[in-house]
């Protein structure tokens, strides 16, 4: 007995099998996690390290090798890259994909200590790691401003109560403060006046030091009770600070405000950050790798407002750049996407069908298949996301091909007269194989993906499991419901009354259609060799079409978001920096395409961020425009670049850049490197298929550098540690104290006067205590020179590197841009000793490139298999594949003609269509066989079948359409992600449509013709 016949004798068995996982399904839809993307981030993170004043070179030999070398012996890190500027070094760590976040940070941490020997003696604060990807947009900014409080003041409230509130919420990696305004006393030192009062600058530092000690001083113990010692703390101020006597000279007190100008003041000076042009204090909220970014984003807002509670009522509150906001606007157009495409797949049965109740049957299988596998994505742990969404609204077009065969059969035996309940049975029994070929073979174009490594792996793995888990639910409806609800809808075969015009209008036009398909069939089996000639034309065609086509990874997606950043010369002031930053953001402001500016200074030296959020799309122009009408804006800055990058849900890499694309060049040999990348980067300048390209090396920064004369210096009596320790107190900013308030600690910072810190002439009011005694002038044994000096030191794998990264011109691939590069790298005879290799997504292309079309002749193999196990045959699954070839022409050629490139969302489509385009030849084969099998010849079995399977051949093809159509025509957010794969399933399902219904049975008489011939001769 077979599972329909069970069905129909327990119909309230399976009627309440499936209400329950309907039930089920329901309640899956509202507890799936909504996300942008499946879970793909490979675990990164990310270490800083800081040393006030230590110059690039420094902090490139002194901290990052060293920890580099620790890094290096950690298990299961793919790749280590490292970037040190003046004063700090941040090094990111890539670990491989299986790699467990949470075991790489305690393997991180064993490593930081082991290198902690190593490290500066003056670094006071260890480093510190993260659990971040620095390269990751944040996913939320928080603005605070008040009329009434001052910066450092809100300050205090950001640092103290909302970013370490924020930090243990689930998701959350790191609260970065944009613009720190922390509280800090500033000491500015007056040279002169330490030179006529004969002190020197590490002999107040030490002063001060002592002065504002905080070191334990016992307790007394009594017979009756115990009181502990302190000595109170009464240095809160600058107003404290300025009275204190750091000196005495000829029997007088020497207070620090005699020697110079204290003030209350903040830590970093030379930073800023504005929402719209008002000043303010930014909280930039980054999420952990493979945190979902709207439950940490609905978390986050949900603490907002009691953390609001707790601050004056004049702090206000801002949020800006959410891009939880695309998400949820991109999962409901997707949702309404889906319903259209349910609409229009009901609508496609209902013209074949023409019956409302036999329509109502297969309308019924499709929302029970959907909500079956929805209740499968949950207990898989997936989310409702792009990809995801994409495979379910794919899916609709295809799960309800398993019903349309069934039910077709069975309207096609009651047409003839037999009862409905004997003409369900006999339906589902004589398609129940095909049906399991259809599936299984479907499914088995997903196995390859399944078993995918890496990135790519992991983006699609849930897309093929949410397809096939719906086509294998539907093949199950179709198998127990269909012919359970077939007596039931369907009493006779007499229509009710007259049918509707549209039904006979249709009907005509499809007879119409049938006759035509017959006669020109009738032709094609006439003509075998033109036909077989047209067979072999699509195998060639489709090589021509692929290696041709513009290639690329994933479509670049439009979320309303960008990051800019503004490049100055190297050796610019702050000062010049923050006007021409502020002059660009009130014009980027004042665009209409614009709604947010967030600015903000001081993370770089020469630079400067911008982030933006856009109006909606109705209100703005499409994301090639906004960004033409910014770079009209913002240009004409002399020695600035401003660069422009659409933020992506999708990113690979923990390299930060200033595009969207990298290519990395090495060489151990750091002055050849030098060389050849200014040579290879002047050379793509003139590419037409790269713009915005920039390089990470910072070389023409200036230095002072000094000449020591050695041997007088000794002469002198100066040692050299004393001299770094003047220079460093004099101009690295040094914290030579720390206030311990009740609520927090803060800096006391000891530097010049700024008067005193312009450019090297300075230098020669500096003076040193010798071992005599005596204050010895600096310019006695020192030379200043200027020279240019590097401003970024940046390592990958432990060997110097540089980054140019770039973006696409319009009109241009990735594609395009490898094959400029390579011709660049050969105009220039770029020498063996430098290499070059993509980073990042582009890195991903070009490892993609061979894996796309493994991955389809892999498909290719595993439905041959599957088919050859079916059919126990050698020929029959040549013969269903050999149409394969058509679909690949029809999508390259719908992907050429919508102007889009070949990505991998594109293949995926075309590895769809392998299985897809299959079952029509399944279907004819079938047939065909069982006609053989009962006496008809070869050319009258493949005939019938084709003539008697045209109408479910049409249909589900149709259906197979509509469920793509929604998709290729790009409607709704985030449908450029979406649209290659709905342009390629539809342009191939038309063409392969016309060429496999004449191609398959030709082949399948040629191939019987000569497994005739091979048949050993019988006497």
């Amino acid at each position: 007995m077979n599972i329909s016949a069970l069905c129909l004798q327990r119909p309230v068995a399976t009627t309440l099998l499936w209400l329950a996982v309907s039930i089920a399904g329901v309640l899956a839809w509202f507890k799936l996690p909504i996300a942008a993307l499946p879970t793909y981030d490979t675990p990164t993170i990310n270490v800083s390290a800081n040393l006030a004043g230590a110059s690039p070179e420094t902090m490139a030999t002194s901290v990052a090798t060293p920890l580099e070398k620790q890094f290096s012996t950690i298990p299961g890190l793919a790749l280590i890259t490292s970037s040190s500027t003046q004063g700090s070094t941040s090094i990111t760590l890539e670990f491989d994909a299986d790699r467990d976040i949470d075991a790489a940070a305690a393997d991180v941490q064993a490593a930081l200590f082991r290198a902690s020997r190593s490290l500066p003696d003056d670094m006071t604060s260890p480093p510190s790691y993260r659990k971040v990807n620095p390269a990751d947009a944040p996913i939320l900014l928080i603005a605070l401003n008040s009329p009434s409080l001052s910066l450092a003041q809100l300050n205090d409230y950001s640092d103290n109560l909302i970013a370490p509130a924020l930090s243990t919420i689930n998701g959350v990696a790191q609260v970065q403060i944009y613009g720190q305004k922390r509280y800090a006393v500033r000491i500015q030192l007056r040279p002169d006046r330490l030179a006529a009062l004969d002190i020197t600058l590490a002999e107040l530092s030490s002063a001060l030091k002592s002065a504002n000690a905080n070191t334990p001083i016992g307790q007394l113990d009594g017979s009756r009770q115990t009181l502990s010692l302190d000595t109170g703390s009464d240095l809160l101020r600058a107003a404290d600070f300025a009275k204190l006597i750091v000196a005495t000279r000829n029997q007088q007190a020497v207070r620090l405000s005699d020697i110079a100008r204290v003030e209350d003041s903040v830590e970093n000076v030379k930073s800023g950050s504005w929402i719209n042009g008002e000043r303010s204090i930014i909280l930039a909220i980054q999420r952990q790798p493979g945190a979902n970014t709207v439950a940490t984003v609905d978390a986050i807002r949900a603490m907002l407002p009691r953390l609001k509670e707790q601050m004056p009522a004049s702090v206000e509150i801002r949020e800006v750049n959410d891009r939880s906001a695309s998400i949820r606007e991109a999962i409901h157009d997707v949702n309404l996407t889906l319903l259209l495409t349910i609409a229009l797949v009901i609508l496609v049965i209902l013209m074949f069908l023409r019956r409302l109740p036999a329509t109502l049957i297969p309308s019924l299988s499709l929302p029970i298949s959907l909500l079956g596998t929805f209740a499968l994505m949950l207990w898989l742990g997936f989310s409702l996301n792009n990809i995801s969404l994409m495979g379910l609204t794919i899916a609709v077009g295809l799960v309800v091909d398993d019903a349309i065969v069934v039910l077709e059969n069975i309207m096609r035996h009651i047409e003839e007269g037999m009862p409905p309940r004997e003409a369900a049975l006999l339906g589902a029994r004589e398609v129940g194989f095909t049906v399991i070929s259809i599936s299984i073979s479907l499914v088995a174009v997903f196995i390859p993906i399944f078993f995918m490594p890496g990135t790519v792996g992991r983006l699609f793995h849930e897309f093929a499991w949410v397809v096939s888990l719906a086509i294998l639910m539907s093949a199950v409806v179709s198998l127990t419901l269909i012919p359970l609800l077939v007596p039931r809808f369907i009493r006779d075969h007499d229509h009710a009354g007259p049918e509707p015009r549209w039904s006979l209008v249709f009907e005509r036009g499809f007879s119409a259609l049938l006759a035509a398909y017959t006669r020109t069939l009738d032709r094609a089996l006439a003509h075998r060799n033109w036909i077989l000639l047209l067979a072999a034309g699509t195998f060639a065609l489709t090589g021509w079409l692929y290696v041709s086509s513009p290639k690329g990874f994933f479509p670049q997606e439009d979320i309303g978001q960008l990051q800019v950043t503004v490049q100055g010369p190297e050796d610019i002031a702050y000062e010049s920096l923050l006007a021409t930053q502020q002059r660009l953001a009130d014009r980027v402001q004042k665009n209409p395409n614009v709604a947010y500016v967030a600015s903000s200074l001081g993370s770089s030296g020469n630079s400067g961020r911008m982030f933006i959020t856009l109006k909606p799309r109705s209100q703005r122009a499409d994301m090639e425009g906004v960004l033409a009408s910014l770079r009209r804006d913002t240009a004409g800055e002399p020695g600035f670049n401003v660069f422009f990058r659409p933020t992506q849900n999708l990113n690979i890499g923990g390299r930060s850049s200033n595009s969207k694309y990298q290519y990395t060049l090495q060489s151990v040999n750091p002055a050849e490197l030098d060389q050849w990348v200014e040579k290879l980067q002047r050379e793509l300048r003139n590419s037409r298929a790269i713009t915005d390209i920039s390089s990470d090396a910072q070389k023409r920064g200036l230095q002072a550098r000094l000449a020591i004369d050695r041997d007088k210096a000794a002469l002198l009596g100066v040692d050299m540690q004393t001299l770094r320790d003047t220079l460093y107190a004099a101009y690295g900013g040094r914290k030579v104290s720390t206030i311990y308030a009740p609520q927090d600690s803060y800096s006391v910072i000891m530097e010049l006067e700024e008067r005193d810190r312009r450019d090297e002439s300075d230098l020669s009011r500096l003076q040193v205590r010798s071992k005599n005694g005596d204050l010895v002038p600096l310019s006695s044994f020192v030379r200043v020179d200027r020279v240019v000096a590097a401003t970024t030191i940046n390592h990958q794998g432990q060997l110097p590197a540089i980054t140019l990264s770039f973006n696409l011109a319009e009109g241009h691939s990735l594609s395009d841009a490898a094959r400029d590069i390579n011709a660049a790298s050969a105009a220039i005879a770029l020498p063996s000793s430098v290499f070059g290799a993509f980073a990042g997504e582009a890195a991903l292309y070009q490892s993609s490139q061979t894996s796309q079309l493994l991955l389809i002749a892999i498909a290719i193999a595993v439905i041959y298999v599957i088919l050859g196990v079916l059919y126990e045959s050698w020929i029959h699954p040549v013969t269903i594949l050999l149409g394969i070839p058509s679909a690949a022409v029809g999508a390259l050629l719908a992907l050429r003609f919508a102007g889009l490139e070949v990505s991998f969302i594109a293949m995926i489509g075309i590895l769809l269509l392998v299985g897809i385009v299959k079952k029509n030849a399944i279907m004819m084969i079938d047939f065909a066989l069982e006609a053989q099998r009962a006496g008809a010849t070869p050319e009258t079995a493949i005939r019938d079948a084709c003539h008697k399977r045209f109408r479910p051949i049409m249909m589900t093809t149709l259906a197979a359409i509509m469920g793509a159509l929604p998709i290729a025509l790009g409607l709704g957010a985030g449908a450029e992600l979406r649209q290659p794969l709905g342009v390629s399933v539809v342009g191939g399902l038309i063409f392969s449509q016309l060429i496999t219904l004449y191609i398959t049975p030709v082949i399948y008489l040629a191939f019987d013709r000569l497994g005739k011939k091979k048949q050993p001769a019988t006497t």
